[in-house]
Parts: C-alpha cells; sequence; structure tokens
C-alpha cells in the first residue's frame, strides 16, 4: 500500500483517522500501532515477523545498554550493531555479494533468491539510533515494548522516510498535542507533497523511464539531456511529495517530524545539496559514522578516508549494485575537493556559475542513481556529452517535448522557493488581507481543486511507483 493509492486515500486512511480520533487518550497509540503493522503487512505479508522481530530484539538491546556497567553496555552495543546489520546484509545484499563472488572466481555458489523486505533499510537505521542513543544517554530507555514497536513501525514514515531518531518523538509517543489547527496543516502539507507526487512526478517519469530504456544507439543527445533532467526532477518531487506526506500524516496524528528537504536544486555547492537533500539521511551518518570516526577533529587524511567510508556506505544503503556505491564515492571525492580548494575557488565566483556547476554535478550523478548498470550508465554519459555519433534531436525528443514540456516547465518553477517567497511577500505587503476568511477560502479551494485532479489521474492511470521503496 502506498500513499499516492485510492486505498489507501478512500478506505485505510479514513477508517484509521476514525478509529484514532474516537477512542481515548490511552488507546490511540495501540489504534495507530495496530494501523501501522497491518499497513506493513498488506504489502509485505511475510516480512511483518522480521520487523517484529528486529523490534523484539531491539528492545532487549536498549534493556541491556541502559544497565550502568560498562563493560557490558559496550558488548550488547556491539552485538545489537552487528544484529542490525546483518539485516541489511542478509536481505539486501546477499545476492549481491554472491553475483560478484562468482564473477570475480567462476564458481557457481547458488542462493535462493531473497526478496527485499519494504523499509528495511529506514527502519533498521531508526533502531540503531535508539540503541546507540541510549548508550550514550542522549535518550531514554524505551521500557514499554508497545511504544517502542510504535515509533519503529509507525506508518507515515515506516517505509521510506524520514529516518526519524527516537530522541526526536520520545516525548510525543506518550504525550503529545492534537488540535484543529494542527491538522489542518497536516492536511495542507499532505495534499500538496500527494500534488508533487501524483502530478509532477508521476508525469516527470514517464520520460525518463521512456529515455532510459531505450536503445542507447537511438539516442540523440538532446533527447538524453531530457531524460537526465527530468528523472532529476522526478526523483526529488517523488521523494520530497513522499517525505511531506509524511510529515503531514505525522501532524494529524500529533507528531512533529523534522524537515527532510529544503530545496536542494538551488544549492550552490555539492556540500550545500547534501544538506538540503535527504536531511535525516545525510545527519543520520554524520552523527552515527563521521563524528565517531573522527570527524573533521583528525588529519587531512584520516579526514579524507572517513568521506571515503561515509559515502561508500552512503552510495550502499541505496542499493545493491556498483552503481548506487559509484554514487556515493562520486560524491564523496567531490566534496573532498571542495574542501581541499574548490570550495574557496567557487565563492570567488558569480552565484549563477556556482549554481550550474552544482546542477550538472548532481544531474551526472543522478545518472548512475537511474541506470541499471555501470556500462549503460557509461555510455549514457557518452550520448549526453556528444561522444560517438548520436544525432543532436530526434522524434522522440520533439515528441516528449509536446506532450510534456508544460509539467517540466512547472517542475522548474516548483524546485525554487517560489512559494514560500510569494507568501513572504503576502504577508508583508497584505497582512489584513491574509488573515481574511477570503484568503482562507481561496487556500481550501485550491487544496480542494488538487486533491480532484490527483484523484481523477489516479483513477486514469496505472503508473505510480514510489522511487525510495527500493531502497
Amino acid at each position: 500500500m502506498i500513499f499516492s493509492s485510492l486505498t489507501f486515500l478512500f478506505a485505510f486512511l479514513p477508517v484509521v483517522f476514525i478509529l484514532y480520533y474516537l477512542v481515548n487518550d490511552k488507546l490511540k497509540n495501540f489504534v495507530l500501532l495496530l494501523a501501522s503493522l497491518f499497513f506493513y503487512a498488506w504489502g509485505e505479508p511475510r516480512y511483518i515477523f522480521l520487523m517484529l522481530g528486529s523490534i523484539a530484539a531491539n528492545y532487549i538491546f536498549g534493556l541491556k545498554i541502559s544497565s550502568d556497567n560498562k563493560k557490558e553496555k559496550k558488548l550488547w552495543l556491539t552485538l545489537s550493531v552487528i544484529f542490525n546489520i546483518s539485516l541489511l546484509v542478509i536481505f539486501k545484499y546477499s545476492n549481491f555479494f554472491v553475483d560478484n563472488l562468482n564473477a570475480l572466481f567462476n564458481i557457481h555458489i547458488s542462493i535462493p533468491t531473497i526478496a527485499l523486505p519494504l523499509g528495511i533499510s529506514f527502519f533498521t537505521f531508526q533502531t540503531m539510533s535508539y540503541v546507540i542513543d541510549v548508550y550514550r544517554k542522549d535518550a531514554n530507555v524505551q521500557r514499554n515494548i508497545f511504544d517502542l514497536a510504535l515509533y519503529i513501525s509507525l506508518f507515515p514514515q515506516l517505509v521510506a522516510g524520514p529516518i526519524v531518531r527516537y530522541q526526536t518523538v520520545d516525548d510525543q509517543i506518550s504525550k503529545r498535542t492534537h488540535s484543529n489547527e494542527k491538522f489542518a496543516v497536516g492536511v495542507n502539507r499532505f495534499v500538496c507533497g500527494l500534488a508533487k507526487k501524483v502530478i509532477l512526478s508521476n508525469q516527470l517519469g514517464v520520460v525518463a523511464d521512456g529515455v532510459f530504456s531505450a536503445n542507447i544507439a537511438n539516442l540523440s543527445i538532446a533527447e538524453s539531456w531530457l531524460g537526465i533532467i527530468c528523472y532529476t526532477l522526478q526523483i526529488y518531487f517523488d521523494f520530497s511529495g513522499y517525505s511531506d506526506m509524511a510529515i503531514g500524516l505525522g501532524k494529524m496524528f500529533g507528531f512533529d517530524f523534522l524537515e527532510n528537504f529544503n530545496y536542494p536544486y538551488i544549492s550552490q555547492s555539492v556540500s550545500e545539496f547534501w544538506r538540503r537533500w535527504h536531511i535525516s539521511l545525510s545527519s543520520w551518518f554524520r552523527d552515527y559514522v563521521y563524528i565517531p570516526l573522527g570527524g573533521n577533529r583528525v588529519s587531512p587524511i584520516k579526514q579524507y578516508t572517513n568521506l571515503f567510508v561515509v559515502w561508500s556506505l552512503t552510495g550502499i544503503w541505496h542499493g545493491a549494485n556498483w552503481t548506487f556505491l559509484t554514487w556515493g564515492i562520486y560524491y564523496g571525492i567531490l566534496i573532498s575537493i571542495e574542501k581541499v580548494f574548490l570550495g574557496k575557488l567557487l565563492k570567488k565566483v558569480p552565484q549563477i556559475f556556482r549554481h550550474i556547476y552544482l546542477v550538472l554535478i548532481v544531474m551526472i550523478g543522478w545518472v548512475f542513481f537511474r541506470a541499471d548498470n555501470m556500462v549503460q550508465a557509461s555510455e549514457f554519459i557518452q550520448v549526453l556529452f556528444g561522444v560517438g555519433s548520436s544525432p543532436i534531436y530526434n522524434n522522440s525528443f520533439i515528441m516528449y517535448i509536446n506532450e510534456y514540456g508544460y509539467i517540466i516547465i512547472l517542475s522548474i518553477i516548483f524546485a525554487i522557493p517560489i512559494i514560500p517567497k510569494l507568501k513572504s511577500i503576502l504577508k508583508s505587503k497584505a497582512k489584513k488581507l491574509i488573515e481574511s476568511n477570503f484568503i482562507y477560502a481561496l487556500h481550501s479551494i485550491f487544496l480542494v481543486s488538487l486533491m480532484f485532479i490527483v484523484v481523477v489521474i489516479l483513477i486514469n492511470s496505472t503508473y505510480n511507483p514510489f522511487l525510495y521503496f527500493r531502497f
């Protein structure tokens, strides 16, 4: 079940809301927990036991780590990290490792194909942050296993983030506020995120998928650039739209999740981009890997080694494929170069050139992220830069522009903070108008219209994937 499905919007969510707001405060967590387990089991019924096992194990690890015995605490922390990493290795990377061993040594080890459990990368990182925070005394141990289960399985952020730290929602699990205003903010955020996903991302995905599935020999230079531009916008609106929906749903149930995106495509350096893109993942690796390795407090060689480790892990976290590892190393190298000298040079050039540099760097990176293998990524980049005999443009390019040009233009506009700036101008220039009932009515009509468009598209379309579900 995904947020942009009619089943979720018109069956699951209304029933959960009704039950949640009918019961007293003591039972609200119980309703949410059952709803979250049902939500997960809907798509992966057999893997619900894997998640429950992870919850039970990390509940025990948390209790053991909360003791005063330093040696025991360290032992249990080590065991918890090994356990959680092992889950990822077994279910996410086993086939990748075996396939590469077979290719490298020309052997034929055979193992059953292991399906990737939904959201395992996200809920495993959440369980790890919980036990590590308890070890560091940054969070109190949770002695109620049902409350811990709710934190790990909470359906708004379960399968595609944001990665919510336990210390962020610790108090909210036991006590949180509900109000009409907060619910309204949540509805607004959810509908806008849903529109990002269905109206923009899905349409962009048609072009991106068409270009990347085409025969490389038939691609033109213009078509390849159009394809990677559409994918660049698609993955942003897909993932930020999901994060918006998760944050909005959280507010409707009284939770306040941290932001996960902050208009990353307006960045002017790679370092800034990663302070704005998938913020919860970047901060997770910073706090639980980079800083423990020494961070910036070590020698330059050690610091760059730490960056290489962090970005290699970031790449492989996204998927068991050499393309993801290459993508991670690519960013590790770029951030290291910016730290050595490029960052200082960038500050001396006009802002527009810094922005062009960043956008080009990110789009080339997305080629590795989107390609099925390294060969396709290499050949696609060659077409982008005119290496070979590819024509400048072809009929496919013209067809895509005619059918989806307006979506691409709208997506570029909404990828920059134009809406917040307009709101800021209106608040400063027409405060009384903003506070008027007319504006509230206009805003409500806008949300209803967005929702209507979304429903019409969903009814008439079968293309509705969430890109980050496979990570």
